[in-house]
């Protein structure tokens, strides 16, 4: 079967779920290691390895102001504990982790959607 690409569906933060726009192109990085090769004097190498959280980048949801998910979104980023976070992808697939909103995330009140980027401890897990 081959790979199934495409936009994210949507992300469930903390219980609550939230469409995700189509033209979305998200990233993610499951977490784990990274790894360099750092050169010593004599010409060889060593090995460095970084342990990373997960992210997920550039998922916009939908903001529906009926709903107060702004207020929602924003009572999450003030929190100071990990929650659950789960995406549903167009293959059919759902990875999730806990974690919290990072940076910046402003509401375009043109296209009601929020950019949100996401990260946390350990790994993301396929459900």
């Amino acid at each position: 079967m081959p790979a199934v690409a495409g936009s994210i569906e949507s992300v469930t933060l903390d219980g609550r779920n939230f469409a995700v726009a189509a033209d979305a192109d998200a990233s993610r990085f499951m977490g784990g290691f990274t790894n360099e090769q750092e050169a010593n004097g004599d010409g060889s190498t060593r090995q460095v390895k970084t342990r990373q959280p997960w992210k997920i980048g550039g998922v916009s949801v939908e903001v529906d102001d009926s709903n107060d998910d702004d207020t929602f979104l924003q009572d999450l980023m003030d929190r100071t504990d990990n929650y659950p976070i789960s995406v549903s992808l167009a293959s059919g697939e759902t990875y999730q982790g806990t974690g919290q909103i990072t940076g910046d995330a402003e509401t375009s009140t043109q296209s009601q959607t929020k950019p949100l980027d996401m990260s946390g401890p350990g790994r993301l897990t396929r459900q």
